[in-house]
């Protein structure tokens, strides 16, 4: 059995992480998903909508036990991330990426960075973009 924590910002990346998913996946893997949201007034009703579409995505496209999770409490999705694979004792997270510039990384961060650089557990990022 293998334990996968998975970050999902939109059901665009759902809907990619769990094609991806469905190739590794086996009936007696865990699955648990988290959906971060900034918190606050920071997070409209639109933005929990859609994290509870992109979270459902997961339930119904994999043939695994699957575990969704949405935070709006504040927290970075790495923050809420690497405190999902400590609760759960991942195996392994699983991101999706998209190409930047360094420009965009500096101002908007790096959730996969902040992973990368704050876990000892097995990161995957998956490419979002067509390039695959």
């Amino acid at each position: 059995m293998v334990r996968f924590v998975v970050g999902t910002n939109g059901v665009e990346t759902s809907d990619r992480l769990v094609e991806y998913l469905s190739g590794r996946v086996t009936p007696d893997d865990e699955v648990y998903v988290v959906n971060s949201q900034k918190g606050g007034d920071a997070t409209r009703g639109d933005d929990v909508r859609g994290g509870t579409e992109a979270l459902e995505r997961f339930e119904t496209g994999l043939e695994c036990s699957v575990a969704t999770h949405q935070f709006v409490r504040g927290n970075s999705p790495a923050e809420d991330l690497l405190s999902a694979a400590h609760e759960y004792e991942a195996d392994e997270l699983v991101i999706g990426i998209r190409k930047r510039n360094p420009t965009g990384k500096i101002i908007f961060g790096s959730t996969a960075q902040d992973l990368l650089l704050s876990t000892e557990r097995p990161v995957v990022a998956v490419p979002l973009t067509d390039g695959r």
